[in-house]
């Protein structure tokens, strides 16, 4: 599978996670949240989740994934939890 810095399309991730995150670097809110959604209740997916919505600014709903995860809201900027989560999935 291709790596997420080089894909030029989602199809060419090996899972959800990477093509959430590939989407929302391209600007795709809408469909990162939906691929987050297709599974929720998976960590995995709920992990997506929480960062997309502190990604769009929605700090309640954010934090409120983070707590269900049982994972600390992060200090990290948004470009560095990225790149953790990019690594995470890969």
């Amino acid at each position: 599978m291709t790596n997420i810095q080089e894909a030029t399309s989602e199809n060419e991730l090996s899972n959800d996670m990477l093509k959430a995150l590939w989407q929302v670097k391209k600007g795709n809110w809408d469909r990162a949240h939906e691929i987050a959604q297709s599974n929720e209740g998976q960590f995995d997916y709920d992990r997506i989740h929480a960062y997309l919505h502190r990604v769009e600014g929605d700090l309640f709903n954010a934090k409120w994934w983070y707590r269900q995860l049982g994972l600390a809201f992060p200090s990290i900027t948004l470009d560095e939890e990225w790149e953790l989560l990019a690594d995470q999935y890969s």
